[in-house]
């Protein structure tokens, strides 16, 4: 009971959190014409693509974890989208987030596998729908499919910065 009501806490944490930083991306006040820029700046080819693409994973993930829905799948994309972060604009900034270190990006991919790890707890959908998708081996694959996506995209569609 303890373990349920902590994951409770930790998805309605996280998930929310990764939600409202998609819908930045597509709806703040640059819009996803603002992030498409933004990407361009960083160096991610075609932009346009990379910004829909980040938003609607974050806004995705986001909302699968606060539901605790396919928590599992959803946290590899956490580590996904903080891994390409982490790459293309923490980088090269120090640990520290206040002087845009990577500090905050490997602090949510952490918070994501461990959340594969221990499961979403008993109030939610991946509970009631009796999926199972949990413990070391799901948190691994979770960490390896994450970062195997980031690294594929990397490869195919990151230029450098301008």
């Amino acid at each position: 009971m303890d373990v349920d009501i902590g994951m409770l806490v930790v998805r309605l944490a996280l998930g929310p959190m990764l939600f409202v930083h998609g819908w930045n991306k597509a709806m703040g006040s640059g819009g996803l014409a603002g992030t498409t820029r933004w990407f361009g700046s960083m160096g991610l080819r075609p932009a346009w693509l990379h910004a829909r693409l980040a938003a609607f994973t974050e806004m995705g993930a986001g909302a699968l974890v606060t539901v605790g829905l396919l928590t599992t799948p959803a946290a590899a994309a956490f580590v996904g989208v903080m891994a390409v972060a982490t790459f293309t604009d923490h980088r090269g900034k120090g640990y520290f987030v206040f002087k845009g270190g990577w500090e905050y990006t490997l602090l949510i991919a952490m918070v994501a596998v461990a959340l594969a790890c221990v499961g979403p707890g008993a109030w939610s959908l991946d509970r009631v729908l009796g999926i199972e998708l949990t413990g070391v081996l799901w948190a691994g694959a979770a960490l390896l499919v994450g970062l195997a996506a980031a690294a594929a995209l990397l490869l195919a569609c990151y230029r450098g910065r301008r």
